[in-house]
């Protein structure tokens, strides 16, 4: 490393909001397990976790569970009578599974899902309260809700490639766009833009049509390999762990490790709560991409190319 690039390291963001194959595997678990069976009684942990009013929250005691979906990283359980609960995880927000009487852990749990052998818990952990749960009637309010987003997995290349050119927007900031893409958030959208060897800050409107097509590939193959790699991690249990640092990402979470492609190690910007990693050699032409605060601080010795670090 250049002498001249001495940054004190800054410490990898720990906390992600679950993206599109964690939620799946959530909502695949849950309507295995409560599909058909009754919500005896929705029990608020904290009442600031309820972000809806009308209809109220007793309507769901002795609903049927009719099927679990996901809505871009919304969690939807369908109850009988054209009832939708929306639970958004946001960032620390999790599900547990406990057995039939045991406590719920104690300042973590927001809400408590009651049937007749065990309780679903919605958890958050941290101060910031940002998860959320949404009770809704009919299937319009609930499409309400919905930010719109392509599924990239039932799409075709000519759908991608419209609704990623709709606007100007880096690569990074179009995938993880609610409106744009369903799922994808700050880690998948790291390890796609890896795959397809292409700078998170490239312009939209810049791409070539190989670009579009290889863009295209390595999203659907990142979140389908994701998913299956989770599914099967999990089994034919309820997922425990969910988190975006995993082993086996190429470059998400992986600051200053080598790539697993060419070995260079893996470069970060950090930006408010969230990060992109990526790396210089395989994505940049070398190039080392300016993060705020440390290149403001170091100035000329803010490295330019990935060859200063070597």
């Amino acid at each position: 490393m250049s002498r001249r690039y001495q940054a004190r390291p800054v410490e990898p963001i720990k906390c992600r909001m679950p993206e599109l194959p964690d939620v799946t595997v959530y909502v695949e678990r849950l309507e295995d397990r409560l599909a058909g069976r009754a919500l005896q009684r929705l029990r608020l942990l904290n009442p600031f976790v309820l972000r809806s009013v009308a209809p109220p929250l007793d309507a769901v005691a002795g609903r049927k569970v009719k099927g679990v979906r996901r809505m871009g990283k919304r969690i939807v359980f369908e109850l009988e009578g054209a009832l939708f609960l929306v639970l958004h995880l946001m960032i620390a927000g999790r599900l547990r599974w406990l057995a039939k009487n045991k406590k719920p852990p104690g300042r973590i749990s927001l809400a408590a899902l009651e049937f007749e052998d065990g309780t679903l818990i919605f958890t958050e952990a941290g101060t910031k309260r940002r998860a959320s749960i949404h009770l809704v009637e009919g299937e319009a309010a609930l499409a309400a809700m919905d930010p719109g987003g392509l599924e990239v997995l039932e799409a075709g290349p000519e759908e991608f490639a419209a609704r990623l050119k709709a606007d100007r927007h880096t690569l990074k900031r179009a995938l993880t766009d609610p409106r744009l893409f369903s799922g994808i958030g700050n880690a998948y959208s790291d390890e796609i833009l890896h795959r397809a060897k292409l700078s998170p800050f490239a312009q939209t409107s810049s791409l070539s049509d190989e670009d579009v097509k290889r863009l295209y590939d390595a999203t659907r193959a990142t979140l389908a390999e994701w998913t299956e790699r989770l599914r099967r991690e999990a089994g034919a249990d309820f997922p425990e762990k969910v988190t975006a640092f995993r082993e086996g990402m190429a470059v998400h979470g992986r600051f200053r490790k080598p790539c697993p492609v060419c070995g260079s190690p893996v470069q970060r910007i950090v930006y408010a709560e969230n990060e992109t990693n990526y790396c210089a050699r395989c994505q940049t032409g070398g190039k080392i991409l300016a993060d705020r605060a440390l290149s403001r601080l170091l100035k000329a010795s803010w490295p330019r190319s990935i060859d200063e670090l070597d």
